[in-house]
């Protein structure tokens, strides 16, 4: 497991990343979820050494990550970072060696993760040939080829269509199932309400909300009931301490505390036939937007020269 304790950071004056604390557990898949300058990249970036915290402490398995451990680090950066007139196995068996591995093997590893990711017959080829969509995969794929023990991916799915991004949710899931701690951000909060296991939140250098799936929906959920009957259901627009949010004939939506709910049900069902009556738990989106609507932008550091490579 991976385990943040109080990670700050500051660039001069400017505090980007105040008190992060949250783990990553083995076998599990943990998104990390923020808009533009939350400071996702630079905590990415102090658990896989590249900058240092201003304090706080990383660790695997609770001891301080080190060089050996990092070695055994799959990253996938958001911008793209291979070597565009290379041909793209070529590329991935290299990096595969990179990482100790002999060349048959680095091969094989190359090509079946490049069959498994759509690109098999495209191995030959020089990345710069790829369409943007391609590229990506082949940017998972380097991050995957040396079997790594710890995964660590910056927006994996950024430009994929979603034939790709099934495809690279498989690859990424089997790795995870090999009892691997996964953290990945992305922007597409569907895919990963659909893939993770654990969600981070975070907006203006601080986590606002951790816990799974389901936690978070339940911890944020707000009281709203959908009830669907065989009549029209209009007239629960009526019914003192309601407030209804959609109403399309047999089906409304509508807030309401737990008692008035339920003796909305029991009216409706002396009414006629309930075919369904549950409550409505928040998406991820509408949980993300709730949680940072007012907070800032940490906007993470300066961006002069030396460290404008690093922004988040």
């Amino acid at each position: 497991m991976i385990s943040l304790t109080g990670i700050t950071k500051s660039f001069g004056s400017r505090q980007v990343l105040q008190d992060v604390s949250f783990d990553v557990a083995r076998g599990r898949l943990t998104g990390f979820v923020g808009g533009n300058g939350a400071g996702k990249t630079t905590t990415m970036r102090i658990i896989l050494g590249v900058l240092n915290a201003s304090s706080g402490e990383v660790s695997l398995d609770g001891r301080p990550i080190d060089g050996d451990a990092l070695r055994s680090f799959g990253y996938m950066p958001e911008e793209r970072g291979l070597y565009p007139k290379m041909e793209i196995n070529e590329q991935l068996t290299y990096l595969a060696r990179l990482h100790g591995i002999d060349k048959q093997g680095a091969t094989r590893r190359a090509d079946d993760l490049l069959e498994r990711l759509g690109l098999g017959p495209r191995r030959k080829d020089k990345l710069e040939s790829l369409s943007l969509g391609n590229q990506q995969r082949v940017q998972v794929a380097a991050a995957l080829v040396h079997e790594p023990d710890v995964l660590i991916m910056d927006e994996p799915f950024s430009g994929l269509d979603p034939l790709a991004v099934d495809e690279v949710v498989t690859v990424i899931g089997e790795h995870a199932a090999r009892g691997i701690p996964v953290l990945f951000s992305s922007h597409q909060l569907e895919v990963v309400e659909r893939l993770c296991d654990d969600l981070v939140i975070i907006a203006g250098g601080a986590i606002r909300a951790t816990g799974t799936r389901e936690e978070l929906r339940t911890a944020h959920s707000s009281a709203r009931w959908e009830l669907e009957a065989r009549t029209d259901t209009g007239w629960v627009r009526g019914v003192p301490g309601v407030r209804v949010e959609e109403l399309a004939g047999d089906t409304t939506v509508f807030h309401a505390d737990e008692a008035v709910a339920q003796q909305v049900l029991r009216d409706a069902v002396a009414r006629g036939e309930v075919t369904s009556f549950r409550p409505v738990r928040p998406t991820l989106g509408e949980i993300f937007r709730d949680i940072v609507v007012d907070v800032p932008r940490s906007d993470d550091e300066p961006t002069t020269p030396s460290t404008k490579e690093e922004a988040a």
